[in-house]
């Protein structure tokens, strides 16, 4: 099998198109909150939505796209994305609440979707390729990062009702997405991935490999989560304008997929368990530099931080991953993985907003420190079962 550049190419398209949406809905969703939320603890509760929407989608589209093939599910989220955005704009007109969490929802399912690319990556990749193949279609989502945040700021007045614009702007981006999903070429499902069959899931689930790779992409993701949810609503606490939020989450975006370009030759060279425990490191010295200080460039250097550990230890987790499955258990194994990483998501984002209001910017960074420890445990307990393993071979 030869690697499809074009395809991985237009899948990094695909992932900066998702990034666009994403990370303006990210830089916009707290302050909106805080806004129309009666009780202000919930102001971030929208993300929790978004998340909620994601993590009940990720199994059965999971398994959908293994009947149906990638592309109708990419497009399929894209459309979805689209009735999504158009309740979120209506109800900022009637600044209802739950009808905006509704509509947060209903994106999160084409945020579920889009997390496939990297699976979908992987398919069109030789097998030497793929953690090369799954990172640079994560790099993708640098665009994403720098474009997101930039519409929601220069569509936020577009109508009378602040932030409306932003989301007639994220419908239109989707309309692009569609148009790139509709010349993507992934190999259709083969019989033995359309049939299902091996393993039970729960065995699945008992191997190391699967526990450590499940746990680096979950975690990880959680932690990043919970800290970028909260820091539009930190930053507005210490006087800083949406404005300013909106450039640190564009550098923490940016930061969250730049190291794409490397992170799979890293992976190839380094061996993913090594480039999780990066991963942890980097995030630990956000947490640093986020209890030093609280001006706009401690903000922009802790996020950046933070995006760049999600990167290690998400693009090691993925490529362990894809160590774990069959073709009959690929659909399976990839939709309970990406069921565990946005459940663990909800809980995240349910917290922040409590986190943040009631305890305070620091209190939140410090709870991050034994969930770190716990990832870099497991990392080396992975390390120490595979050096026992081929030692007994040896």
């Amino acid at each position: 099998m030869r690697t499809s550049r074009r395809d991985i190419f237009l899948l990094a398209c695909c992932q900066a198109l998702l990034l666009v949406n994403s990370a303006g809905l990210i830089s916009m969703n707290g302050l909106i909150g805080f806004s129309i939320a009666q009780n202000k603890a919930l102001a971030t509760f929208g993300a929790t939505t978004y998340v909620l929407g994601s993590a009940l989608a990720a199994m059965p589209m999971s398994m959908w796209m293994g009947r149906v093939g990638r592309r109708a599910g990419f497009m399929t989220g894209a459309l979805v994305n689209i009735v999504g955005c158009s309740i979120g704009a209506l109800a900022l007109h009637l600044a209802n609440f739950p009808l905006f969490c509704l509509g947060t929802a209903i994106i999160g399912v084409y945020n579920a979707v889009g997390l496939q690319y990297r699976f979908a990556a992987a398919e069109v990749a030789a097998p030497a390729d793929r953690a090369k193949a799954i990172s640079l279609v994560l790099a993708g989502g640098v665009v994403g990062g720098f474009i997101g945040p930039e519409t929601a700021k220069l569509t936020k007045d577009l109508f009378a009702t602040p932030f409306q614009g932003s989301f007639a702007a994220l419908a239109l981006v989707a309309l692009v997405a569609l148009a790139v999903q509709s010349r993507v070429h992934v190999p259709p499902p083969s019989h033995a991935e359309r049939a299902g069959g091996g393993r039970p899931l729960v065995a699945i689930m008992r191997q190391p490999t699967f526990i450590v790779a499940v746990l680096a992409a979950a975690l990880g993701y959680g932690l990043m989560n919970l800290l970028m949810t909260a820091t539009p609503i930190a930053m507005d606490f210490c006087g800083h304008p949406f404005s300013a939020a909106a450039l640190v989450i564009e550098w923490h975006v940016v930061a969250m997929y730049a190291p794409g370009f490397v992170t799979g030759n890293l992976i190839k060279r380094f061996g993913a368990l090594a480039i999780i425990l990066t991963g942890v490191a980097l995030t630990t010295i956000a947490v640093a530099v986020a209890l030093n200080g609280t001006s706009v460039a401690h903000f922009v250097a802790a996020l950046a931080f933070v995006g760049a550990g999600w990167n290690f230890m998400y693009t090691g987790g993925t490529s362990l991953l894809t160590e774990t499955y069959t073709p009959a258990e690929k659909a399976r194994t990839q939709g309970v993985n990406d069921l565990i990483v946005f459940s663990t998501m909800v809980l995240s984002s349910f917290a922040s907003g409590a986190l943040v209001t009631g305890s305070g910017w620091q209190t939140m960074n410090r709870a991050a420190l034994p969930v770190l420890a716990l990832i870099a445990a497991a990392a080396l307990w992975l390390a120490w079962l595979r050096r026992r393993g081929t030692a007994a071979t040896a």
